[in-house]
Formats: C-alpha cells, sequence, structure tokens
C-alpha cells in the first residue's frame, strides 16, 4: 500500500465514525504528531545530505560492522 493509498483508507475510515471520544483520541495523536520539533537545514548541511545520499546509491559507504573491522584493526597496530 503507497503512502497516498494509506492516507485515503484512513481518510475514509476516519468519515465513518461517529464516536466523539475516540475522533478526539485520534486528534490527539494528530495534535501530538505535528507539534515534533521541525529541524531547520543550512543550505551546506542540506547541500551534505544529497551528496551523501549520491555516494550510498553510488555504494561508496561501509557498513557498520566493516568499519568496526577497520578501527580493531587500527587499534591494534597502535
Amino acid at each position: 500500500m503507497t503512502t497516498i493509498e494509506l492516507k485515503k483508507t484512513l481518510i475514509q475510515r476516519i468519515v465513518e465514525i461517529n464516536d466523539i471520544s475516540f475522533l478526539k483520541a485520534i486528534n490527539t495523536i494528530l495534535d501530538f504528531r505535528t507539534k515534533e520539533e521541525v529541524i531547520t537545514l543550512t543550505p551546506e548541511l542540506r547541500d551534505e545530505i544529497i551528496s551523501s545520499k549520491k555516494e550510498i546509491e553510488k555504494g561508496l559507504f561501509i557498513s557498520n560492522e566493516e568499519l568496526e573491522k577497520e578501527v580493531e584493526t587500527w587499534l591494534k597496530e597502535k
């Protein structure tokens, strides 16, 4: 199910609800979700994220497990 399909399904289901307590509960959940702090990125941070995503798509990364092995090897050499 896509995001759009899920939204349509939820909207239809909410339209069919007549229980005011339940609707208030849904509203409380939605209010909580929309009150989350929004992080504002500088243009530089946004560019860095975009660049990082492109590197990941090209396979230019190592897994956490690989990194831990490299660090362990490096520490043993010290």
